[in-house]
């Protein structure tokens, strides 16, 4: 399959015209590959490092769900990251195609693949968009679990370095209604909370938001901005497989960009 094809066939399912006015959708770099046969690598974040892997792999797209620009750059100068990746990427003809708050909101986006994976029943958008998308989704559990047990799967399921939720006098309290939103959500509190939500799985909440969350009797989860995000683009490199395209593969060199230092170590 040529790119031109199949970021056709990606735009008919994830149309760049919903994304954001603050965000910056689809082509960063196109250094001229839309008529060759697609080998792509894709990542969360367009980082130097995944451009050295794409570069390695011969590949010709990277294809990521964060904007390599989000505001428009006032110069290019050599050694500064942006300027390094369009550089690198016009040398070894690598195109960089961004999918973002468009992506947040389809099926099998960031959000539904959240859902999905904590198994959640008869899923709604948190806030609706365009064709009965939107962001975020809310949903019944298959069957109620504790407080504890609920953190103990998102924790096995989506591996973060660390899982912080709001105080709660009683991890043994059942729980059955859950939101999600992978990525920043905590500017979504106010909608979950009539959503009827029990607990919301999102990530870079700040101090008076946990606050503010258990003030509305809303139990606030942030697993990481990476943990919540990085499965959905494992899900769009296995629909990219299905394709039977030239080369995909998802990023290995895909970062966190945190570490958290352990004292018992």
């Amino acid at each position: 399959m040529k790119i031109v094809d199949l970021i056709s066939w990606f735009e008919e399912w994830a149309n760049p015209a919903w994304c954001e006015s603050w965000d910056n959708c689809g082509w960063q770099v196109e250094p001229g590959v839309l008529q060759e046969s697609a080998r792509v690598l894709v990542c969360l974040t367009p980082t130097l490092a995944v451009m050295e892997e794409a570069i390695a792999h011969h590949a010709n797209v990277i294809f990521a769900h964060h904007p390599l620009i989000f505001t428009p750059p006032k110069s290019f100068r050599r050694g500064e990251a942006i300027s390094e990746m369009v550089r690198l990427a016009f040398i070894h003809n690598i195109g960089i195609y961004t999918a973002h708050t468009n992506f947040d909101q389809v099926p099998d986006g960031t959000a539904d693949v959240l859902a999905q994976i904590l198994e959640l029943q008869e899923v709604s958008p948190i806030v609706p968009a365009v064709s009965g998308f939107g962001y975020g989704r809310v949903g019944e559990l298959e069957k109620s679990l504790t407080l504890q047990e609920l953190l103990a799967i998102i924790q096995q399921r989506l591996s973060p370095p660390d899982l912080i939720f709001s105080p709660t006098a009683d991890l043994q309290q059942q729980i059955s209604r859950v939101a999600v939103l992978g990525g920043s959500g905590a500017s979504f509190i106010s909608a979950v909370v009539k959503t009827g939500a029990q607990v919301y799985l999102t990530s870079d909440c700040k101090f008076h938001q946990f606050q503010e969350s258990r003030d509305r009797n809303l139990i606030l989860v942030d697993a990481g901005h990476y943990a919540t995000e990085r499965p959905a683009c494992d899900r769009l490199s296995q629909k990219f497989i299905s394709l039977n395209l030239d080369w995909v593969q998802l990023s290995q060199q895909d970062e966190d960009f945190r570490e958290f230092f352990n004292s018992r170590v």
